[in-house]
């Protein structure tokens, strides 16, 4: 855990440091903003997938779509925007911002009928997906105001515990005290993200914490109930969090590493901004396809980016990679 914290610092170090262009770090905010949206809700059984999300996203109508996973989705855009506005009054962390956020991600979807915000008064039971066996019975509902207090009142205080851990454990005991119906999981999850961010660990926006998690789901449910199994010993799943978000923050320096060095060939190859731009991409992924660069350039058509392709070809700063034309790997990569 210590050398993950390391990590987590010398990447906050990195970020604050590099020379990263506004433009750069608007587009990648938004993209993190956006898998951050469609792997939190996919934890908690939406069915879209990334390209369906952009879509919506982007205001698109997106026929086979289920209702409630669209709204989910457009849900967590607004209660992430809900935070945002919070972080600029410099207001501390409250029950009502929590039920706001809460009230914000199940408007209309799965929990809607649950009274949005409204804290339960009803015993709820924690189930395994696949068994329907019940592996968690959270505290009774007239616990839960004041285990919401205690630990509103917890994060107010000024305490020596690392920022980011503070972030792990605000995740873990709002699953745990589970307050709400339903929603908890990402309303534990938008908490967490707050708390690093009020504490100035915002990491420019960039990274995605939800989906590592989705990544390996069984994973992360695991690292949840082991607190419960080993006497409510926090450890395992504080070294599962800080590792997770070491790891999301290596892909955004390795991400912000080849920003710098494509705006440097960038200018000694005299090439656009949007060129920079795509050829950066294409050095941080170390292989892209075309499809795979069209949504991180939503408004440029797809035969403005070949052409921005076959120029940084031309000056030899990237290289096809792949079979034939028709092959789906076929792409682009460093030279």
């Amino acid at each position: 855990m210590t050398a993950a914290l390391a990590a987590i610092e010398r990447a906050r170090g990195f970020l604050e440091a590099a020379t990263l262009s506004e433009a750069w770090l608007l587009r990648m905010s938004q993209q993190a903003l956006l898998r951050e949206a469609h792997h939190s809700t996919h934890i908690e059984g939406t069915q879209l997938t990334l390209a369906q999300a952009e879509r919506l996203w982007s205001g698109e109508v997106v026929a086979e779509a289920r209702a409630d996973d669209t709204r989910e989705l457009l849900n967590y855009r607004d209660a992430f925007h809900l935070v945002a506005d919070y972080l600029d009054s410099g207001d501390p962390i409250t029950e009502g911002l929590i039920r706001e956020i809460h009230k914000c991600l199940v408007q209309g979807v799965r929990g809607g009928d649950a009274q949005p915000g409204a804290y339960r008064v009803i015993q709820n039971y924690v189930a395994n997906s696949l068994t329907r066996e019940v592996i968690y019975t959270p505290p009774p509902p007239e616990q839960v105001p004041m285990l919401m207090w205690e630990l509103v009142e917890w994060l107010r205080l000024d305490t020596p515990v690392h920022p980011v851990l503070v972030a792990g454990i605000a995740q873990f005991q709002l699953v745990h005290i589970h307050p709400f119906v339903d929603g908890n999981g990402r309303t534990s999850r938008l908490l967490s993200t707050l708390c690093l961010y009020r504490a100035g660990y915002d990491f420019k926006r960039l990274f995605t914490l939800s989906e590592y998690y989705d990544r390996d789901r069984s994973r992360f449910y695991a690292a949840l109930q082991a607190v419960r199994e080993q006497d409510m010993d926090l450890t395992g799943w504080l070294d599962y969090f800080v590792t997770g978000l070491a790891a999301q923050l290596e892909e955004v320096k390795l991400r912000g590493a080849a920003v710098i060095r494509a705006d440097l060939l960038g200018r000694e190859a005299k090439l656009s901004q949007r060129q920079a731009a795509v050829l950066a991409e294409v050095l941080a992924a170390g292989h892209v396809t075309l499809a795979k660069l069209e949504p991180l350039f939503a408004t440029v058509s797809r035969r403005s980016l070949q052409r921005d392709l076959h120029i940084l070809l031309e000056k030899g700063l990237i290289r096809e990679v792949g079979g034939t034309t028709t092959d789906p790997n076929r792409g682009y990569a460093a030279p």
